[in-house]
This record gives structure tokens, C-alpha cells and sequence, in this order.
């Protein structure tokens, strides 16, 4: 633990000590393109109030609570030349390539590009948004457990007023060790309402991959990114061909208030005798209301929020989220769990946030309870 805690002083004196920024830093024009930087360092803290699993992070260490550098996201971002936007992003702290791709405007048309790289596939409202936007410290259950992340592909997008449609080819993430299995994905994007404040926005994705090495196990934290422990978990499926995966969403934002929900259904495909294929489905719905008064950015399909409208003072928020997920099938018996997560957020100037989340855990697994509590906290500073 000392290291974890060393890497949390280093990120709150960087917090502390950075002057403020604005949302990216000019850096300079090179072979006619517009270079700038963007950073993001998330310190968390989590304390677990364990039922029957150990949720601790280090067993050994004889505490109920771990700290940790949670993140250390540094963007390189180039617009131009011409057409051509790019961006190579990497994560110091999981010591993995984030965005690396280029993309090719058609006509100059934001919303008609072709991409190539390493991109977020298409599909998870949630996953799609940027990290600092995050509504709660710890994503929904379903994202973490059945949404597809970033992945080397060619994809091809194209938005005309309310409407836009993302198509993707994938393989590997960049990279090594890190996920595999070639697959394929597609996102639709229905905004028909997006104007004098009011957003309401319906989303449907597909995907489908390989699965990597034939064997493939479906599992989910107790809400909360610092534990090691699972409460769910299907344990591992042999002999999985691919699995495939269907996502409905849904967001609607006015003045303050906003309303978002998803909902997941994924199959993976087996064969061999006494193989049978399995079904595992999932959601969430979450409330956000910004006490100050802010109102909410919809780009490229996700909400953003808002920047303080009064940066000295910052901005107050409050959440509320429930989500729940199913991996019992069959002979599978996974588990079932519910989540119901309190949260507060504080965002001040352009640059800082503060985030404190309380989850209340139900599950079921094999016939046994397990109802954990957990208190988390987060400190951002990004730019």
C-alpha cells in the first residue's frame, strides 16, 4: 500500500499545485496541423463495508479501505491538415494506449468520417462518454461487464440534422495482452429533440466479436473499481464461439434535470456436447440534477456536462442510480445483483472535481446473500 498511497499524494499535490487551465493547451502548428494537450489524473479513495466477500484490494494489508491513482490520461490532439483530425492518447497509470487513430472528414462534414485506429466501438451510451463527464466514480454494472471498449478498426459515421449511424470493423486492443477477438459493431443515434435546453436522445447498438481462446468469463464488481472481488460471476465458459451483445438507451436532459437509462442483453454462442449457449442481461436508470442551476451539452451522441456558470463558486450536483444484472442461465448460475448508488459531485472552475459516492449492494449467488456497503471519493483535475 505505500505505493498506492505515494501515488495519491503525488496526484493531490499536482491538483493543488496546478495554476488553472483551460479545457486543452495550445501547443503549435505543425505540418499544418493544430497540436494540443489534454490531460486527466482521478485519485480514488474507496472504504468497503464487506458482507461476506473480502472486498479489500490487499487482503494483506489488515484495512477495510484502499487508495489508489486511479488514472493518468495524457492526449495528444492534432486538427489538420486539411480534412484530417487526429489523436494519441495513453494512460500512465494502467500503462495502456487510450485513443490512437486518425479521422478523415468527407466534405469537411463532422458528422460523415471515416476512422482508422484505436477508438471506442460503437456501441454503450456510457462507455461512449468521456471519463471526466462521468455521472458516478464507478460505471454501471453493465458497462463494466458487457460493454466492448477501445479496439484497433475502421469505422465509418454518418449524421444528418437528428439522426446518425456508426459502423465498425474491429480486431485487438493496441495494447499487448490486453482484449482480442476480431468482431464487428453498429450504433444508431435519434436526437429529436435538442434545442432551448431540452435534449432527448434514443440510441440502439450491436455487436458482435469473437471470443478470444474459446473461453470467456462474465463477472461484476460490487460498484466499486478499487475491489478485486466479483460478486457475480459465471465463472469460465469453454468452448464460446462469440458472443454478441444488444444495447438499447436512452437520455433525456432539461434545464438542470437529467434522466438517463440502458439496458444490455448479451449471448454467447458455445458449442460441443453439454455446451449449451448462454443469455446474461442487465441496466441501469440514473437521475442527475445540477443544484446550480447548469444545464447539460449533447456532442456526438453523449450528454457533457455543463461548466460551472459561476467558476469561483463552482457547481453542485446530485444523483441517484439503480442498476441491476442477471448471470443466472441455465446450469450457469452467476448470480444476480442490484446496485442502488447515492452520489454528490463538486465541480469547481473549468479544471476540478470533487465526487463522493455511497452504493448500497444486493446480490445472490448460488443460493447465498451477499449485501455489501461501500463509501467511495474521487478527486479529478484534468485539462
Amino acid at each position: 500500500m505505500p505505493i498506492a498511497r505515494n501515488r495519491l499524494a503525488l496526484a493531490l499535490l499536482l491538483a493543488g499545485a496546478a495554476p488553472l487551465a483551460h479545457a486543452e493547451i495550445a501547443i503549435d502548428v505543425i505540418g499544418g496541423s493544430e497540436i494540443s494537450f489534454e490531460g486527466l489524473i482521478q485519485a480514488d479513495y474507496n472504504h468497503f463495508g464487506s458482507d461476506v466477500a473480502d472486498l479489500n484490494g490487499d487482503a494483506l494489508d489488515g484495512r477495510n479501505a484502499d487508495q489508489e491513482l486511479r488514472r493518468a490520461e495524457l492526449v495528444l490532439k492534432g486538427k489538420g491538415p486539411g480534412n484530417i483530425d487526429w489523436v494519441m492518447g495513453y494512460d500512465a497509470k494502467a500503462d495502456k494506449w487510450l485513443d490512437v487513430n486518425a479521422k478523415y472528414k468527407l466534405g469537411g462534414n463532422k458528422q460523415h468520417y471515416v476512422q482508422m485506429g484505436q477508438f471506442k466501438q460503437p456501441n454503450s451510451l456510457e462507455e461512449l462518454s468521456s471519463t471526466k463527464n462521468n455521472d458516478f466514480i464507478s460505471k454501471a454494472t453493465i458497462t463494466n461487464s458487457f460493454a466492448t471498449g477501445r479496439r484497433l478498426g475502421a469505422a465509418y459515421s454518418y449524421g444528418s440534422g437528428p439522426f446518425a449511424i456508426t459502423a465498425s470493423y474491429f480486431g485487438r486492443e493496441l495494447t499487448r495482452n490486453k482484449a482480442a477477438g476480431d468482431g464487428y459493431g453498429v450504433r444508431g443515434a435519434f436526437a429529436p429533440i435538442n434545442q432551448d435546453g431540452t435534449i432527448l436522445h434514443f440510441g440502439l447498438s450491436y455487436v458482435n466479436r469473437d471470443v478470444d481462446g474459446d473461453a470467456i468469463k462474465l463477472s461484476a464488481k460490487p460498484n466499486a473499481d478499487l475491489t478485486k472481488a466479483s460478486l457475480v460471476s459465471t465463472g469460465t465458459l469453454a468452448n464460446a464461439d462469440r458472443m454478441s451483445t444488444i444495447g438499447l438507451e436512452s437520455f433525456w436532459a432539461r434545464g438542470p434535470v437529467k434522466l438517463q437509462g440502458e439496458y444490455m442483453q448479451v449471448d454467447v454462442d458455445r458449442y460441443g456436447a453439454g455446451a449449451a449457449d448462454f443469455r446474461g442481461s442487465g441496466g441501469y436508470l440514473s437521475a442527475l440534477w445540477n443544484v446550480t442551476g447548469e444545464g447539460w451539452k449533447y456532442k456526438d451522441g453523449v450528454p457533457g456536462t455543463e461548466a460551472p456558470s459561476e467558476p469561483a463558486a463552482g457547481m453542485w450536483q446530485l444523483g441517484m442510480r439503480y442498476d441491476t444484472i442477471d448471470l443466472d442461465d441455465g446450469a450457469v448460475q452467476g448470480g444476480q445483483m442490484d446496485a442502488i448508488t447515492a452520489g454528490v459531485n463538486y465541480h469547481w472552475r473549468s479544471n476540478f472535481k470533487l465526487a463522493l459516492n455511497y452504493v448500497k449492494v444486493n446480490s445472490q449467488r448460488a443460493g447465498i446473500d451477499d449485501n455489501p456497503h461501500i463509501t467511495e471519493a474521487r478527486l479529478q483535475f484534468f485539462w
